[in-house]
This record gives C-alpha cells, sequence and structure tokens, in this order.
C-alpha cells in the first residue's frame, strides 16, 4: 500500500522522496481530487512540524515584519479557491521517449490535482507587513529539507509580488475541507494558482520580500527552461527561463493508452488545464492523425483557476486506435503537435497534443 494513506492505485513514481500521482482512469473521476489521489511532488521528506510551536514569520523588505502562530492564522478570515495545480514535468515521458532526460522523474499524465483550498489571503499579510521600496518579488521558504550539488538546503521559490498579492494566492491551511495532510504541507502551504506547482511551496514557515527572484537552488537553477540544443554538459543555467505560469495542455484519460475496448460506440475523454487566469475554451478530437478534427462538448463550466472536461461519443471499427486532442484557451492559443517541438533537457511544460494508443475489438 503507498504511505500517507494514498489511494491503492497510486502510481508511485519515488518511494524516497515519495512522488506519486493517480492512474489516469482516476485522475478524471471528479472535478475536486480526493486528497488520497491528489498527486505528491517531493524534493526531500516529509518534515514532522510540531504546530504548537510553529511560527510563520513574514520579513524581509517590509516596514512591518510578522510573526505569527498557527493560532493566528487560523483566527483570521478565511478564503476558499479551488485550484488545479500542475507539476512542471508533468507529461515528461514523451519527451523521454525521443532522448534521454536522466535524473528526473518519468511522469506521465499523473501530476496535476485539484482542490478545494482555505487560507489566509496573503496579500492581506503582505500589506499589514507593508512592502518598502524597491520590493518587487516575495519568496517562500519551505521545511523540507534535501541535498543539491553536496549542500543541504530546503525548497523554496518566489513570485513576482503583483502576483502574491493577487486575491487568489493564499497561505493555505485546508485542503478539501480537511486540515492540509502532511504530504501536502501541513500546517501552512503557499497557493499560488496559475503557476507550475513549484511555486506553491509546502510547509511555509517564512515569506520574504525581495527586491529579486529567490536565490533558491529551485527557483535559480532548477526550474529553468532551456533551448532543446541546451544539454547537461552545455548549460549555462543563469541563461534558463524561470519557469512561471502554467502552460495550456490536455490529456486523454479514457480509453486510457494501452487499454482494449469494444468496438462501436466509445466515448473518449479526458481533461485541459491553462494556467495564468486563462480559461480552456474549446478541446478537439482527431482519430486519424491530425488530418481532421471533431469538436467535443465541455462538461464543467470554466471556472477561474481550474481544469475543465471534456468527452465526445464516436464510433470505431475493431482494430487500433489513437486519440489525439488539443485544447485552445481565452487567448487563442492551442498546443503543439509533437513533443519533439518543446524537447528540452529537464523534461519541462511537455504541452503537446495528448494522445492515447488503444485498441478495440
Amino acid at each position: 500500500m503507498p504511505p500517507y494513506g494514498k489511494h491503492p492505485e497510486t502510481i508511485v513514481r519515488q518511494e524516497s522522496p515519495f512522488n506519486a500521482g493517480p492512474p489516469p482512469g482516476r485522475l478524471r473521476a471528479a472535478v475536486v481530487t480526493p486528497n488520497d489521489l491528489f498527486f505528491v511532488r517531493n524534493h526531500g521528506g516529509v518534515p514532522a512540524v510540531d504546530a504548537r510551536s510553529f511560527r510563520l514569520e513574514i520579513g524581509g523588505a517590509v516596514e512591518r515584519p510578522l510573526s505569527l502562530a498557527l493560532a493566528d492564522l487560523e483566527a483570521r478570515p478565511q478564503r476558499v479557491v479551488t485550484a488545479t495545480l500542475e507539476c512542471a514535468g508533468n507529461r515528461r515521458e514523451e519527451l523521454a521517449a525521443l532522448r534521454p532526460i536522466p535524473h528526473e522523474l518519468p511522469w506521465g499524465s499523473e501530476a496535476i490535482s485539484t482542490a478545494v483550498w482555505s487560507g489566509v489571503p496573503l496579500g492581506e499579510l503582505l500589506r499589514e507587513a507593508g512592502p518598502s521600496a524597491g520590493a518587487a518579488h516575495v519568496e517562500f521558504e519551505g521545511l523540507d529539507e534535501t541535498e543539491r550539488r553536496g549542500e543541504r538546503l530546503r525548497f523554496g521559490g518566489s513570485v513576482p509580488l503583483a502576483k502574491a498579492l493577487a486575491p487568489e494566492t493564499l497561505l493555505a491551511l485546508e485542503m478539501n475541507g480537511a486540515p492540509l495532510p502532511a504530504v501536502h504541507g501541513y500546517p501552512v502551504r503557499a497557493l499560488v494558482p496559475g503557476w507550475i506547482g513549484a511555486r506553491s511551496v509546502k510547509w511555509v514557515y517564512r515569506v520574504v520580500v525581495r527586491p529579486t527572484p529567490s536565490d533558491n537552488y529551485f527557483q535559480a537553477v532548477a526550474y529553468r527552461l532551456f533551448p532543446a540544443a541546451v544539454g547537461p554538459e552545455s548549460v549555462v543555467w543563469e541563461d534558463g527561463m524561470m519557469l512561471g505560469e502554467q502552460a495550456l495542455t490536455s490529456i486523454v484519460t479514457t480509453p486510457a493508452p494501452g487499454a482494449r475496448i469494444a468496438a462501436g460506440a466509445v466515448r473518449v475523454a479526458g481533461l485541459a488545464y491553462v494556467g495564468g487566469g486563462r480559461s480552456i475554451e474549446r478541446v478537439e478530437l482527431s482519430l486519424d492523425g491530425g488530418g481532421s478534427w471533431l469538436s467535443t462538448r465541455l462538461t464543467t463550466p470554466p471556472e477561474p483557476w481550474t481544469w475543465r472536461f471534456w468527452e465526445a461519443e464516436v464510433v470505431l471499427p475493431p482494430g487500433s486506435h489513437e486519440a489525439l486532442a488539443r485544447a485552445w484557451d481565452s487567448a487563442g492559443q492551442t498546443q503543439p503537435e509533437s513533443p519533439a517541438q518543446v524537447w528540452n533537457f529537464k523534461g519541462y511544460m511537455n504541452n503537446a497534443w495528448a494522445r492515447s494508443a488503444f485498441s478495440a475489438a
């Protein structure tokens, strides 16, 4: 059985640190992902936090630094935000099928989930602290520890001040109506809707207002995007793009890859998501390699910061088939055709057309 109370069908990609997510069929079971199915991305162990002695510090470039106990945070007015989180490495295995991507988790499509989060709006705390002149970024520091380049360090990252002040950005205390599970950041985690999951730092104990982005390894080095021509032997880390808003993507969940189904009337279904506050406006389906496209039905309403579900009924003869999906967002953007167009040696931001090959008999 997977640890941390995770569902028995959870796909475990790494035991230690624990990294796992739901299989495709479970991924789309409900708009809100139950806690036992919500994907987990860890870079270190799950810290044991004493809620009685815990304090959240807000400092850096502020006029009035704050030091808050957990009870102080719980006593403040809470805001509820339904938001999808997606790992920047989701669907990495499609990129790795083209060229090796060593030392990175081989995520399928499972590193994405949606929850109802409740917590204190970060902007209210920052305004109380009073950002000083030159403040431009807000850094989150977590209590989880890991090792990189022979040094022991804690996970962290930052977002621009404007995003930190936005009403949807929270210091979350609850997940789906319950206190945050330990593996999801208890007692406090950042929630940065529309941005890569790495910016929603877990086990947050310190918030630092800065003139520049965080110099934490996971901001300054790890989560950067490079051109296809750059590899680990030639990389200049400072030249990479710091990842921020999540890319437009889609996933085919039914029929699952490799499934054997009955020929005839077939339901093809999946999900689509886009970051940056944009919305999914259309999802199209192709069963002939992209030669022609069918409109699908969006079965969930457009909600800020969350995925949308789609489906279509088709008639398929016996034989091998591949379902392709591409989404369109409110900015008129769609997905690139091939993973080769977005390949990078870290395996980030694969948002090529979704694909599921299966057979009918």
